[in-house]
């Protein structure tokens, strides 16, 4: 039997992820989970325990490939809104299928492999009695050099910010990982903190990374504004001023989101979407 080229194999993948036209794509050794990279800044111990780790949840798995599709900017713009809530459940709905089909096409070649669902809750209800689910994505990211936490709790990328969704393929391939950069991308302005519209967020840097957040406060007002046909609420992500994005659909100015004058094309348009589709027309928060 041949050996596996592994180098091969990950760039068969990374061609499959482009055929497939997912933008992102990093790979993570399980070794990073028991064994996280000393350069790492923070302690990976104290917030995955092991029975989060890849190779606890499917024993066979070597390697975490993590795909990443972005969030359209304009679109989060007018969050909450019915415009938002439907886009969020198409991207997670291609997130399912095409982790799916990347697992297919690895199990195929012989490689046994399966994919993470983008979500690992049935409801709102469960995350408000429990707010954790089986398997991080965002760590997961993290580990394969996607991108650094941001005060908001959210991984961020150098080309979207904190404006992608992530989920997971668990294979059987041993795959040298993708380097993890280090850099921090959050630029630590506070503006997800400020304009949380239930003080989810700290206002004050904290030692421990990601840094914390009332998980059920976030929670409660997605489930008040899911009832409303106008979930998630994704305010915290589209206030932050990280991402190429901003550059590609000249949105330079966060303060447009918080100021008027100036901008009032932009929220004669956010209010016209928030006004149809749901039960709250306009307010913002």
């Amino acid at each position: 039997m041949k050996p596996v080229d592994s180098s091969l194999l990950k760039k068969e993948i990374c061609e499959e992820c482009s055929r497939l036209r997912i933008p992102l794509v990093g790979f993570a050794p399980v070794e990073r989970w028991e064994h996280p990279p000393e350069e790492l800044p923070h302690d990976f111990s104290t917030w995955i325990p092991p029975e989060f780790w890849p190779q606890s949840i499917y024993p066979e798995t070597r390697t975490v490939v993590v795909i990443g599709q972005s969030v359209p900017l304009p679109i989060l713009e007018t969050a909450p809104s019915i415009y938002y809530h439907e886009l969020y459940n198409t991207v997670n709905t291609i997130l399912d299928i095409k982790a799916y089909e990347l697992s297919t096409f690895l199990t195929m070649k012989g490689h046994p492999s399966v994919f993470i669902p983008r979500d690992g809750y049935g409801d709102i209800e469960v995350l408000l009695e429990k707010p954790l689910t089986f398997f991080s994505h965002k760590h997961a990211a993290y580990l394969a050099g996607l991108g650094s936490f941001g005060l908001n709790n959210v991984l961020l990328t150098p080309d979207w910010g904190p404006r992608v969704r992530f989920t997971s393929i668990f294979t059987t391939l041993e795959l040298e990982g993708d380097p993890i950069p280090g850099d921090d991308l959050c630029t630590h302005c506070l503006s997800c903190a400020r304009n949380c519209p239930v003080d989810a967020l700290e206002m004050e840097e904290k030692a421990d990374f990601p840094p914390p957040m009332d998980k059920v406060s976030c929670a409660t007002r997605s489930r008040r504004l899911r009832k409303e046909y106008r979930s998630p609420c994704g305010i915290c992500i589209k206030v932050c001023p990280v991402g190429q994005d901003r550059e590609t659909f000249k949105r330079g100015k966060t303060s447009m989101y918080t100021t008027r004058t100036g901008f009032e094309k932009y929220h004669q348009a956010w209010e016209h979407v928030r006004r149809y589709g749901s039960k709250k027309h306009i307010h913002y928060k």
